[in-house]
């Protein structure tokens, strides 16, 4: 048994052990606690008392599986966390269970891994769930990979055996692109080529599992890498006069200065970095990936949890409502076409449904089979349909904001990655949106100045109904009102915008683009709002796309809708309905209580 020694430096990486039922993990683990001196003073000693006292055979695998559970089962059934050292760093080992019905638990071990070593029977050989393992560490990113042929012993330390499992199983990993970097014949009950080589295995000269996770590269920190922080909150604070607004979150990549110019995503909205928040320290002047930061800005927008800031000179997210994802499904039910769910990714939460299943694969052999639905256990590529855009990365460039859980009654049901941000019917408008928000020239006065000198929070409300309501009547007299108040209003009826600034598409262009009118008439209303005006228009049954449209123009915050009529007759859901009967003065009187409800106006 080798003598225990400490490691030159206090290096820490994060391990993962994975494999089939019953193909020997944590027999390894235990074996290589022993031969490295990890293990506490007198802890092998009292665990093979134990098992003398109670008429068991001593096993390797009992120096970590310690819940009585696991130990009557016989199966590791959650991802336990064990600590051991070499001579160049401390590791913290994760023994993954391998049991079919335990395959969550893996996922969630493994996604705090750096590296993976996966064991494979030397008797058994290749298993369902060594591959569908593989198939989830490539789907976690991990790349740095040891692959074990266990219990040697049982087949005689055949050097044959070793190689047909290997050639095996490396037929199945090039399908993904996995190259392990090496494939070791190791037996955890006698030691061979744990920490020291066996002479049963002379003919295997190469590195043992101790030499290969030396060998294992530490990840620098993503700081060359384009900024991304999820923003988790937006903190405020009032008492004695602090007016700011820290934006607060986890840099997962990059590095961010203050000056540096910041945008948002999905919003868009731009800033800048004023200053680093820290409790009870020195503010910093930069941080990294890596660090839980708050930061405030130099122009206060309204931004929101789940939105990822990145950096505007640098490659940004994509943005989309359509995603073509790779998921393993964990749900006793099967995951349906037609039922909404909720996408988690990052700190942001949205509903989606199954636009299309591409395939089902196989992870026992990564063939493909045509479903209708996403069954327990099964890996799918598909598309999936959100309900609002969100912004994230591919996997193969930023793994962290490319992960993602799928989340059914409150429980995760399911998991995967980011393939391909798909265009959808807003891709262009929020293209125009992004790049209108990094190009545009601030005024001196800000829109939160301007509100507090107006004493009204600037806002779009729409005024919408059938072609016979009283759609103007209600806009004019809310105006009215609204001005005899004293706030800051304008009407602007969408006829006006038809033929006025959409002249050319109504009288010059080859078609009547609906949707470019309403784009305009959102660019209007973003320049009134950014002027700190409440802005009142009226137009015929607006439904949820031009609505959308309009918001993501905007921003929800700032849009109030008023349906006029006893009988919503498109799919918006508005903020207000009145009817045609009612008193007009009710209906307006009503509408303002609405507003001072929702922060726009304020009761004298």
């Amino acid at each position: 048994m080798a003598a225990s020694t400490e490691p030159t430096n206090n290096e820490q990486m994060n391990i993962v052990f994975v494999g089939h039922v019953d193909h020997g993990k944590s027999t390894v683990v235990g074996r290589l606690l022993a031969e490295t001196g990890s293990l506490p003073d007198g802890k092998l000693e009292q665990i093979q008392a134990r098992c003398e006292r109670e008429s068991q055979p001593f096993e390797y695998a009992y120096l970590i599986d310690a819940l009585k559970e696991e130990q009557a089962q016989s199966i590791t059934i959650d991802a336990a966390r064990v600590f051991f050292h070499s001579n160049k760093r401390h590791y913290i080992i994760i023994d993954a269970p391998g049991h079919i019905e335990f395959i969550k638990n893996m996922v969630t071990g493994a996604s705090r891994a750096e590296a993976a070593v996966l064991v494979i029977d030397a008797k058994e050989g290749v298993q369902e769930n060594s591959r569908r393992h593989g198939y989830l560490l490539w789907m976690l990113g991990i790349r740095q990979i040891v692959v074990l042929i266990n219990k040697m012993d049982l087949v005689d330390f055949d050097e044959g055996v070793f190689k047909n499992i290997v050639a095996d199983y490396q037929q199945f990993l090039d399908e993904l692109g996995i190259k392990p970097m090496f494939y070791i014949p190791v037996s955890g009950i006698q030691g061979a080529n744990i920490a020291v080589h066996n002479e049963d295995t002379a003919w295997y000269q190469s590195e043992t599992l101790l030499d290969a996770l030396d060998s294992f590269q530490k990840a620098s920190p993503p700081v060359d890498l384009p900024f991304r922080m999820p923003v988790q909150d937006i903190y405020k604070f009032t008492q004695y006069g602090d007016s700011r607004r820290i934006v607060a979150g986890s840099v997962s990549s990059g590095k961010l200065a203050i000056g540096d110019r910041v945008i948002f995503y999905p919003s868009g909205k731009v800033s800048t970095i004023n200053s680093f928040e820290a409790f009870a320290a020195e503010q910093p002047g930069e941080v990294m990936s890596g660090s839980a930061t708050g930061f405030t800005l130099t122009k206060q927008i309204y931004i929101q949890r789940g939105e990822i800031a990145s950096k505007v000179d640098e490659q940004p997210p994509y943005v989309s409502k359509r995603l073509r994802v790779s998921l393993v499904w964990l749900g006793q039910k099967p995951m349906v076409p037609q039922k909404q769910y909720h996408l988690k990714l990052g700190t942001a939460k949205v509903r989606c449904t199954i636009e299309h299943i591409d395939k089902i694969i196989d992870a026992s052999d990564y063939s493909s089979t045509e479903k209708d639905r996403i069954e327990h256990h099964d890996v799918a590529q598909c598309v999936l349909l959100l309900h609002a855009p969100i912004a994230c990365d591919l996997s193969e460039s930023l793994a962290d904001t490319s992960r993602f859980v799928i989340v059914d009654d409150y429980e995760i049901r399911g998991g995967g990655i980011v393939l391909e941000a798909l265009p959808d019917e807003g891709s262009q408008i929020r293209e125009a949106i992004f790049l209108r928000e990094r190009k545009w020239i601030d005024s001196a006065v800000s829109m939160y100045q301007r509100s507090e000198r107006y004493n009204q929070r600037s806002c779009l409300i729409i005024v919408t109904g059938t072609e016979e309501s009283r759609r103007k009547e209600v806009a004019h007299q809310l105006e009215k009102s609204l001005f005899q108040s004293g706030k800051f209003v304008y009407f602007l009826g969408i006829g006006s915008v038809i033929y006025g600034v959409d002249a050319d598409l109504k009288l010059f262009a080859a078609t009547d683009d609906p949707q470019e009118h309403m784009r305009r008439l959102a660019e209007i209303a973003h320049i009134f709002i950014d002027a700190g005006l409440i802005l009142i228009v009226t137009a015929r049954e607006i439904d949820q796309a031009d609505l959308n449209l309009i918001r993501s123009s905007i921003g929800n915050e700032r849009v109030e809708v008023v349906w006029n009529g006893s009988r919503v007759t498109t799919d918006i859901n508005p903020d207000f309905q009145i009817d045609d009967d009612d008193d007009l003065n009710t209906s307006v009187t009503s509408i303002k209580g609405l507003l001072m409800e929702h922060g726009v106006i304020f009761a004298p």
